[in-house]
């Protein structure tokens, strides 16, 4: 069964990390190139952070167009409605417990290496995030079923 035939498939999905500039920006923007506007999908950290270009560049390889993403932190949120809440650090999972304990949502962990930790040349930088980027879609492809052609 496809996510999109599962009576039970989560309608909103929230992905979260530490600073919503590289993992959790990188997870929505794969996320809404496969499902469309059929779920609901936002990205949120727990710290404000700021436009990182290699993850710009880095999804724009992929063609999402990341250039206009504004990080922002869970109080920032218009809405807390989610089934779904994927944290990709551990400080974002903490928080996310805490956010959802008086909600019936889910919350899964999918620890994620952060990109802006690999020094060195631009190439080898730029490497690291394409690494995190190609782990996140896969682990999105198999956690949702969705195959390339069903958005």
């Amino acid at each position: 069964m496809s996510y999109f035939d599962d009576p039970d498939a989560p309608d909103a999905v929230l992905f979260c990390c530490s600073l919503n500039q590289v993992r959790s920006p990188m997870a929505e923007g794969i996320m809404k190139q496969l499902v469309g506007t059929r779920v609901y999908v936002d990205s949120v950290g727990v710290r404000k952070g700021h436009l990182d270009g290699f993850m710009v560049e880095s999804m724009g390889e992929i063609g999402v167009d990341m250039s206009q993403h504004t990080p922002k932190v869970f109080d920032e949120l218009q809405d807390t409605y989610y089934d779904l809440i994927v944290a990709l650090s551990p400080e974002a999972q903490h928080h996310a417990v805490e956010m959802t304990r008086t909600m019936a949502c889910e919350v899964e962990f999918w620890n994620t290496f952060d990109p802006t930790m690999v020094e060195g040349q631009r190439e080898t930088r730029l490497e690291a995030y394409r690494l995190v980027r190609e782990q996140l879609s896969k682990r999105i492809r198999q956690r949702f079923d969705l195959t390339d052609g069903e958005s």
